[in-house]
């Protein structure tokens, strides 16, 4: 009796370490300590042949006011070029000995700098960050080589009706301000740009309170000793105490400090553009009794969701795109997992992108658009999430109708957007479809985290989000506790008449949609 006990209780502990492992395995242990000036530093155990480290930085062009419209671009662009220490060449060679790769991308929440590299690495590209971000010299003719190449850039971003449109969707949906503002510099700021306006943006904004080091592949002890090292210099200054306002003195300016989540490992600005976005929180501070030419650096408060309709004429252009958006909620919002997994049964993609099973082919948009109107090249959902906000919506790009093509006019294209919408609203989901949408997204989500690069890049926003790491078994818990009822309500709070918001209607091509308002209405859809 006391043998089979024994052998009961060793069969249970063994079980009961395997589900542990197990549990390890897919939520790594994590670290997170913070440096005497506020710095956080994090560190995932994760196992593998290479390691990243990432700075992550409450910055953006959220944060741009008109006066330093397009500086986010240029400190993209401006990385890992001379510093004080390293000259143009020096740090050419230094990242070459890395045998990796390093990068700076600039997004509308976030600015990051993220290497990944043999382990012997480390202290290398901690040294290569930390001089580019703090020790920039910001020479005058890089900063010219940098405007040519902006303007390259605008106009390679321009002719591409699926990355500019995007774009042009966020300034319309936020009257462009705040989540409005362009990613991309202005082209009648390029020669504005210069070193002061770089040097105050990051006086503002890169300060230690609001920067995350993130590290995969290291000891965690190792990456705070270097992060000490480096970015001991960068000293935590206290806001100023908030005064009561006096009616002789300044008005109060309220300004909101964001932080980061979610996706991306985007090399480049390019890709900046078409990601799905990122995801943030904003801790509200209050700043008063600042010089106003301070104030006009200080992050911005909280995104305004205006809606409207712009049309772009373009007769030269092979298709016509229709892009229809509503708000959405912000990352920290409950609904957040419900949206997402709204977007991954609605589906869609390029007519023959499909794939087989398991890409997205019995997606709504495939099986009810895609499948039944050759003349529609693209069709798809997206949703652009952010800490305050988000934008989640269907686009279509299709086959003008001119005298030498059978296609279809806007107007004919818009009903079909709007249907899919309404049948999220009036008509319930079933549970096959929607366990197979949850599938999909848990799935992606998993295996985009295989990438030690996204991994890193994932737990250094998260820790500016939440000053913790989301374990991925609490996020597929909360996909997982997604119903057909409660996907009905989150649609109705999205896209019912009674609740959403104006609609953002952008279109591109021949001709403009005509009246979209009464399609609105007559499928019962959003705010009109």
């Amino acid at each position: 009796m006391r043998r089979a006990t024994t052998s009961i209780l060793r069969t249970g502990l063994r079980r009961r370490r395997l589900h542990d492992l197990a549990i390890d395995a897919v939520n790594p242990p994590v670290q997170i300590t913070t440096l005497p000036n506020k710095i956080r530093v994090a560190t995932e155990s994760t196992p593998g042949h290479f390691s990243s480290v990432g700075l992550y930085v409450d910055a953006g062009s959220r944060y741009e006011t008109p006066s330093v419209s397009g500086v986010s671009h240029f400190l993209d662009r401006m990385a890992f070029k001379t510093t004080a220490s390293r000259s143009d060449e020096e740090m050419s060679n230094a990242i070459d000995k890395l045998g990796g790769q390093i990068l700076c991308s600039s997004s509308r929440e976030s600015i990051m700098y993220q290497s990944s590299h043999f382990h012997q690495g480390t202290p290398l590209a901690m040294s290569l960050i930390a001089d580019t971000v703090i020790n920039a010299a910001f020479l005058p003719e890089e900063i010219m080589a940098q405007r040519e190449a902006a303007r390259y850039e605008i106009r390679e971003v321009t002719a591409k009706p699926e990355m500019i449109l995007p774009e042009v969707l966020h300034e319309v949906a936020y009257d462009s301000k705040t989540l409005g503002n362009p990613l991309l510099c202005p082209e009648d700021r390029i020669d504005v740009i210069d070193e002061p306006v770089m040097r105050g943006f990051m006086k503002e904004l890169y300060r230690p309170e609001r920067m995350v080091i993130a590290g995969a592949g290291m000891p965690h002890d190792a990456l705070v000793e270097l992060a000490d090292k480096h970015f001991s210099s960068l000293k935590f200054t206290p806001p100023p105490a908030i005064q009561p306002q006096v009616s002789s003195s300044r008005p109060v300016a309220n300004a909101q400090i964001p932080s980061q989540l979610l996706p991306s490992s985007s090399p480049s600005l390019y890709k900046s553009l078409t990601r799905a976005a990122s995801s943030y929180l904003y801790p509200t501070s209050s700043i008063t009794g600042q010089d106003p030419a301070l104030l006009a650096t200080m992050p911005p408060a909280a995104a305004t969701y205006t809606g409207g309709h712009r049309f772009i004429h373009d007769p030269s252009s092979e298709f016509n795109h229709v892009y229809l958006a509503f708000e959405g909620v912000g990352i920290h919002d409950d609904d957040v997992y419900a949206l997402a997994t709204m977007q991954v049964l609605l589906g869609g993609g390029g007519s023959f992108s499909a794939g087989g099973p398991g890409k997205g082919m019995y997606s709504r948009l495939y099986t009810h658009i895609l499948n039944h109107y050759p003349q529609i090249d693209h069709c798809a959902s997206f949703h652009h999430i952010y800490t305050d906000s988000s934008l989640f919506g269907l686009f279509a790009s299709f086959v003008p109708a001119t005298g030498r093509h059978q296609g279809n006019s806007p107007a004919q294209i818009i009903p079909h957007l709007v249907h899919q919408l309404s049948l999220l609203l009036y008509t319930p989901t079933s549970k096959v479809e929607l366990s197979r949408a949850k599938n999909q997204l848990k799935s992606s989500l998993m295996m985009a985290l295989e990438s030690r690069a996204v991994e890193v890049e994932d737990l250094g926003r998260q820790v500016l989000v939440h000053n913790r790491k989301v374990p991925v078994t609490e996020m597929c818990d909360k996909i997982d506790a997604v119903t057909p009822d409660s996907l009905r309500l989150v649609a109705a709070r999205i896209f019912s008449p009674g609740s959403a918001k104006k609609a953002t209607v952008v279109s591109m091509g021949h001709e403009d949609l005509g009246d979209y308002r009464s399609v609105l209405r007559k499928y019962g859809v959003g705010g009109y």
